[in-house]
């Protein structure tokens, strides 16, 4: 579970571990790490995903700790920020919730195939949200014009078509991949720090949801969709999910920011 230390992960992170199931806690800072291992008794990995060599790390620590990953859920992410005219970059010089919300993710769960093909039955379940906006491949990463909200719609779509590539990917493997808006403005850090004072849905709303992905078996064969909170059936993302074009120049360019990261001399 990424983003486990605060909100939605937290409250996963709770229900799973007392419904007895094990968790590998992940968070950015030590100290809320060691507050979660404290009260929950969780096991926890460190790690910025803004910077994708410690992603590389992270999937390295994964695969040297667990013999077996039955679900990977791709939680952690950046809201559109208190001031969402400021463009943020990541260590890596890539836009900041391009980098968080989808690079971090798109290349963590293809570090971690090969575990969850071996584990199978195994799931990856990635946190999107309703708020999607289709991708100007022209500035992708909105150099010449930037809105906070933009920047935070575009990274939630490309995590929705690499849900539909991975999935195909993986047909046929024993892993499904799916991805699901929770609930609309829970009462999290990230609603807070964008909407102070505004909440529409309960936490509760979204983590019923999320643990629905998690451990529903009804869901054990459905992979490639996008799910709405807790409407039973799978619902149509923005249009620019179903175009493979689309998909394939999304791919090219994270495969292309990925490389460069982890090949780039260190800062």
């Amino acid at each position: 579970m990424t983003g486990a230390t605060d909100g939605l992960g937290r409250y996963v992170t709770r229900e799973l571990t007392k419904a007895g199931h094990r968790v590998l806690a992940h968070g950015r800072n030590p100290e809320r790490l060691g507050g979660l291992h404290n009260e929950l008794g969780v096991d926890t990995v460190q790690a910025d995903l803004g910077e994708l060599r410690q992603v590389d790390r992270l999937a390295d620590e994964v695969l040297r700790r667990l013999d077996r990953l039955d679900v990977l859920v791709n939680n952690a992410g950046v809201g559109p920020g208190a001031d969402q005219s400021r463009r943020e970059e990541s260590a890596d010089g890539i836009e900041l919730r391009f980098a968080v919300n989808h690079l971090a993710g798109y290349h963590l769960a293809r570090r971690l195939v090969p575990l969850l093909v071996a584990s199978a039955p195994a799931r990856v379940v990635n946190i999107a949200s309703i708020g999607q906006e289709a991708i100007d491949f022209a500035d992708p990463l909105l150099e010449r014009s930037y809105s906070g909200m933009r920047a935070y719609r575009q990274s939630k779509l490309a995590q929705i078509m690499a849900t539909v590539d991975l999935a195909a990917e993986l047909r046929g493997t024993g892993v499904t991949v799916n991805a699901l808006h929770p609930a609309t403005l829970m009462p999290t850090t990230m609603v807070n720090e964008a909407w102070p004072g505004t909440s529409v849905s309960m936490l509760e709303q979204g983590g019923t949801a999320t643990l629905r992905l998690i451990l529903d078996e009804g869901l054990a064969t459905t992979t490639g969709r996008y799910f709405d909170s807790n409407t039973p059936d799978p619902v149509d993302p923005d249009p620019q999910a179903s175009d493979p074009d689309a998909r394939r120049r999304l791919r090219e360019l994270s495969d292309r920011l990925v490389t460069a990261a982890l090949t780039r001399a260190p800062r």
